[in-house]
């Protein structure tokens, strides 16, 4: 809104022009969400306590974590909020592809509220039904991709992290390809929010990623110079990524160890579902798989531990499922996993950012 208020008036006041720049406006995007977050977030927690929103800690799971049981939860409503207002105020609003992450992030994060709220009813760390939830979830992320699909300006082809020239296009496989990315992607996201700040940390360094990436595939000199595809617009991405870097920084000053609130799935299926949807638009939808590294290991951790503990009728491979629940139970306190786990996803941001020249 800010954007379409104020850089009109550019033409009688020529400071007003530092409007038309994407950098400007994504670094004040990140600073109005963090503030944001600075001002609610003491007032949410208050409120989430006072109404008896608290975690439900699974029976099952390591022992220390049962001190955890009551902290207040569904926090990722400050950060949902936070973005939407802070990318309302700074982006430009006619770019369709700003809607459809806002879509993502909006409507993954009421699937994860109604999961949040039949836990507390349950009074278990078991919500919404699965079939139910990921019906949802699937719902949402092909009506996206359709979207996305039909837009005459949006290539098909896929980016295959290494590769200059290979560039599949695999038509309409193309919709059920970024419907798996979406859904997968959140739900990577949410398995691995078990530890204080362990989702949010490698979440942060993930649209920081793809912060860079949304600005370079938005700028057609430099999408040209990397031999990425241009995408007409996807610079106002950019916006959106500061704004959710912002916001997470913010909550990660409540949510850090030990933590004074949950995220819960409000919180990691929106980030989820959002980071997804921006690996999409931005035309580097494999490479989503080396910067979300850790939530691919810790999916595949809990997939291996399943498939093995069928196959072999009650062996496991890990000590628990996912993998940083494994680590817990070898002994290492909860913030060296949780801080560990942010060193690799640094890295493996950084693996990702290499790949537009080592190619």
């Amino acid at each position: 809104m800010l954007y379409h208020l104020l850089y009109p008036l550019h033409t009688t006041f020529s400071s007003f022009n530092v409007f038309r720049y994407i950098t400007f406006r994504t670094i004040y995007a990140a600073i109005t969400a963090l503030i944001i977050c600075f001002i609610v977030g003491p007032w949410l927690i208050r409120k989430l306590r006072s109404l008896k929103v608290g975690q439900s800690i699974r029976e099952d799971g390591p022992q220390s974590h049962l001190s955890k049981e009551g902290t207040p939860t569904m926090g990722g409503i400050l950060i949902i909020f936070a973005v939407v207002i802070s990318t309302l105020l700074w982006s430009n609003l006619t770019v369709a592809y700003v809607w459809l992450v806002i879509l993502v992030l909006v409507g993954y994060g009421i699937i994860g509220f109604f999961d949040d709220y039949g836990k507390l009813v349950s009074k278990s760390s078991r919500g919404v039904p699965g079939k139910v939830r990921l019906a949802g979830e699937i719902i949402i992320a092909f009506f996206v991709s359709v979207v996305i699909y039909v837009r005459p300006e949006f290539s098909h082809m896929v980016t295959i992290p290494f590769f200059k020239t290979v560039l599949p296009d695999i038509g309409i496989f193309y919709i059920f390809l970024t419907t798996f990315i979406i859904v997968g992607a959140a739900n990577a996201v949410n398995l691995t929010d078990g530890l204080d700040g362990l989702a949010l940390g490698p979440a942060i360094t993930c649209f920081m990623t793809y912060l860079l990436f949304a600005y370079f595939a938005g700028n057609i000199k430099i999408a040209h110079y990397l031999q990425i595809p241009f995408v007409p617009g996807a610079g106002e991405l950019t916006i959106f990524c500061g704004a959710i870097v912002g916001a997470g920084i913010g909550f990660l000053w409540y949510n850090a160890y030990p933590a004074q609130v949950f995220m819960g799935d409000v919180g990691s299926l929106s980030l989820g579902g959002a980071l997804g949807t921006l690996a999409i638009l931005t035309k580097q939808e494999i490479l989503l798989a080396i910067v979300g590294g850790i939530f691919v290991l810790e999916t595949f951790s809990v997939i291996f531990q399943v498939g093995w503990f069928k196959i072999t009728k009650g062996k496991r491979i890990f000590r628990m499922a996912p993998i940083h629940h494994h680590f817990e139970l070898k002994g290492w306190a909860e913030p060296k996993v949780i801080v560990r786990f942010w060193i690799i996803s640094i890295l493996l941001a950084l693996v990702a950012i290499s790949t537009l020249k080592l190619r």
